[in-house]
């Protein structure tokens, strides 16, 4: 008798745990502002069939960054699909693609699987209330192609946003505006492990990283 009433108990304790969850993930969600410039630009982006521009034609890129992806996806299959993905989607947003990589350490560590306290999905670490945005309830973000198209759309917009100020718009990206936390973490990931640049030859970073003084920065 006893034992029974505990288990009921335990049921509706879990019960009650997953209606937090869900109310404060959806509450969340509720709160984030917006950006009606990102919703159309996600829109439009998703929309767009870019099969046409899938020509990997960086193969000193790929070799290189093959060899340093492979401490975290084995198989060499799907190392090379997502570097041609990254690359090609970089390239679409006019982004580093050495950059993507590094977002992709710090978020999710590479696990397509991976879900956040808060909802967010995949590579990228994308919020699904994005897919609600902008009408495409369909679309699944633990998918790899779909999870970069959203990311690197996200982070090409808050560059934008920022005027090129790479701390700033990672902190935007990472729901962290005015900490940089994350920043540090991105851009010590970029350059330590990812960069295929000096930097000389990044000068939106060199700037930021004059402004900021972040310590991932004081190295050559």
């Amino acid at each position: 008798m006893l034992t029974s009433r505990l288990n009921k108990l335990s049921v509706q304790a879990l019960l009650s745990l997953v209606l937090t969850v869900c109310i404060g993930t959806t509450a969340l969600a509720k709160n984030v502002e917006v950006d009606p410039v990102l919703r159309e630009r996600l829109a439009h982006s998703l929309a767009e069939n870019h099969d046409n521009l899938d020509r990997f034609d960086a193969q000193v890129w790929l070799q290189v960054s093959d060899q340093r992806l492979q401490r975290y996806l084995p198989s060499q299959t799907e190392r090379l699909e997502l570097l041609r993905l990254v690359y090609r989607e970089a390239s679409l947003q006019g982004l580093d693609p050495d950059l993507v990589l590094a977002v992709m350490q710090i978020e999710s560590h590479f696990n397509r699987f991976a879900v956040s306290s808060v909802g967010a999905q995949g590579l990228m670490q994308v919020m699904p209330f994005w897919r609600l945005e902008i009408g495409r309830p369909q679309d699944n973000l633990i998918a790899v192609e779909t999870n970069i198209r959203y990311g690197t759309v996200i982070l090409a917009h808050y560059i934008e946003v920022a005027k090129g100020d790479l701390v700033d718009a990672l902190a935007r990206y990472n729901g962290s505006r005015g900490r940089l936390k994350y920043p540090e973490k991105v851009i010590g990931a970029w350059r330590k492990t990812w960069r295929n640049k000096t930097r000389d030859e990044l000068p939106s970073l060199q700037a930021s990283c004059a402004n900021y003084g972040l310590r991932a920065c004081r190295y050559q």
